[in-house]
């Protein structure tokens, strides 16, 4: 069986899982196949509202980028101009209303249910979103005149170089956005305790279950190679990790691999070089994210790989990111390397939508999904108990589908984006 990549995260966890591998048929109102972020958020939301659920995953639960992410629970939203001009159409003038609420509802969700379940997952606030040239800035001046006009201005401050140097031992950044909302955390502990707030509500949890067939139908099921869940609906909430139903979803979502490394502990440098103990990432397209361990180590990801294939050596590509943005930090010792296939949408909207009567799929975060997939994950709750209200908003959003799939699709995506890293070299 498929055991956890070896990371931090797997190193830290709080109590791994053993859920059976599906045997025998069962019925239930709803199955979900994923278990991951997407689906485990969506199966506490169902179970909450009273239905029967059972979640089905190949691996275990938070094997893919839900349990290998860099931890940041933030107000960044991918494709947001995307949806603004898309969603504008059923929305109206109220669309930038919709946006701006989408950006909190995440953290706000799982804030509720770190709290509702004890969930142990090393929940902190506070982030800075930081510039390194003079176009960054300007952005962030816009979003800090949003939130100070919606009366946020308690949560979001805007610091000069001056006011970065005094909350991060670096000198590479102009100016920072400091966001008090935003979070950061533990994910894999985050998902695993998410799933055992959704055992305790009754669901069935099922890992080492690849699903082979999705049938369709008045009496849908999902079919793996020793079992059967037959349902009223289905869910399909395997975001890049699957191959199914490849005549509708083939060549609409890439995947993108990102590196993260951790250091080993840093004992009071770490309060020396975050003294806040705040989540960062910068601004260019292509960024560079960190943050603090619960035990003090450096936590570090950049770059993206479009090819789709693994990087070779992780720690050498960031350790020249990790020197410059801490001088002091050269020649540190790096105890954990690790990617994950980050879910990529060409037009960066999330993707919603049916592949039939009672089959649902929920996709695609392009490397924001922690708080979007617990947003995806209430809209679908919804949607499938019967209120279409948002689930439609983002189902009727218009995607490009890529011809033969990942053969064009990576290429296309990694042509995409040295053509955005050349402009960022002119801002």
């Amino acid at each position: 069986m498929t055991q956890r990549p070896h990371s931090y995260y797997t190193a830290t966890l709080n109590q791994d899982t053993d859920y059976p591998t599906l045997q025998g048929q069962h019925q239930v109102d709803v199955v979900i196949i994923g278990g991951g972020f997407t689906g485990v958020a969506t199966a506490v939301e169902l179970t909450e509202k009273g239905l029967k659920v059972a979640i089905v995953e190949s691996h275990k639960i938070g094997w893919g980028a839900s349990g290998r992410n860099g931890g940041q629970v933030t107000s960044s939203l991918s494709g947001d101009e995307a949806m603004r001009k898309q969603m504008h159409k059923s929305l109206g003038t109220e669309v930038n209303n919709f946006i701006w609420r989408l950006r909190w509802r995440g953290q706000e969700i799982i804030q509720a249910r770190v709290a509702k379940y004890g969930i142990d997952c090393d929940l902190k606030h506070g982030h800075l979103h930081a510039a390194m040239k003079p176009a960054h800035l300007d952005e962030l001046r816009s979003f800090h005149d949003e939130a100070q006009r919606r009366g946020l201005g308690d949560s979001v401050t805007l610091l000069d170089r001056a006011g970065v140097r005094a909350h991060l031992a670096s000198d590479q950044y102009l100016g920072a956005l400091k966001n008090t909302r935003n979070l950061h955390l533990h994910p894999l502990n985050l998902c695993i305790g998410e799933a055992r707030a959704a055992e305790s509500l009754g669901v069935l949890i099922f890992e080492h279950s690849q699903v082979l067939e999705i049938v369709h139908g008045d009496r849908p099921a999902v079919v793996t190679a020793q079992g059967r869940l037959n349902a009223r609906q289905v869910m399909l909430a395997g975001d890049v990790y699957h191959k199914l139903e490849p005549k509708q979803l083939k060549g609409k979502i890439f995947p993108a691999m990102g590196g993260i490394v951790t250091t080993a502990p840093l004992g009071e440098l770490a309060r020396q070089l975050n003294p806040q103990d705040l989540a960062v990432y910068d601004c260019r397209f292509v960024l560079d994210y960190y943050r603090m361990t619960a035990d003090g180590r450096l936590l570090f990801g950049g770059g993206a790989n479009y090819s789709g294939r693994d990087s070779r050596d992780i720690a050498g590509e960031l350790r020249p990111c990790i020197e410059r943005t801490f001088p002091q930090l050269k020649g540190v010792d790096i105890e954990f390397q690790w990617s994950c296939a980050m879910g990529i949408v060409v037009n960066r909207i999330p993707q919603l939508g049916k592949l039939s009567d009672n089959v649902w799929y929920c996709q695609g975060y392009s490397g924001h999904g922690i708080a979007t997939s617990h947003i995806m994950g209430e809209i679908m709750a919804e949607a499938i108990t019967g209120s279409l209200g948002h689930f439609d908003t983002f189902a009727a959003c218009k995607h490009i589908k890529v011809p033969m799939g990942d053969l064009f699709g990576n290429p296309m995506l990694a042509a995409g984006m040295w053509y955005y890293q050349m402009l960022e070299k002119l801002r």
